[in-house]
C-alpha cells in the first residue's frame, strides 16, 4: 500500500484531530475515506468533460433524447 503525504491548515487538522478523537478511528481513516470519495467524484467529472470534448471534436450528429430506445425495466 502506498502512501502520501498531505498539508492542512491548522483549523482542518484540529477538526481531523477531534473527529479522531471522538470516534476512536485514525485521521488516516478519515483522509482515505474523503480521499476515496472525492475521487470519485472527479473521476466521473474529468470522464464526462473529455467525452463532452471528444464529441465536440467529431463530425457525430446529435441525437435527439426522445428518440433513443431504453431497456425495459
Amino acid at each position: 500500500m502506498g502512501s502520501t503525504m498531505i498539508r492542512l491548515d491548522d483549523e482542518t487538522e484540529a477538526r481531523l484531530n477531534r473527529l479522531a478523537e471522538r470516534t476512536g478511528r485514525s485521521k488516516s481513516f478519515y483522509v482515505r475515506e474523503a480521499t476515496l470519495e472525492k475521487l470519485e467524484e472527479y473521476e466521473d467529472y474529468y470522464l464526462a468533460k473529455d467525452s463532452l470534448e471528444e464529441f465536440r471534436q467529431s463530425d457525430d450528429a446529435l441525437i435527439d433524447l426522445a428518440d433513443v430506445e431504453w431497456p425495459a425495466e
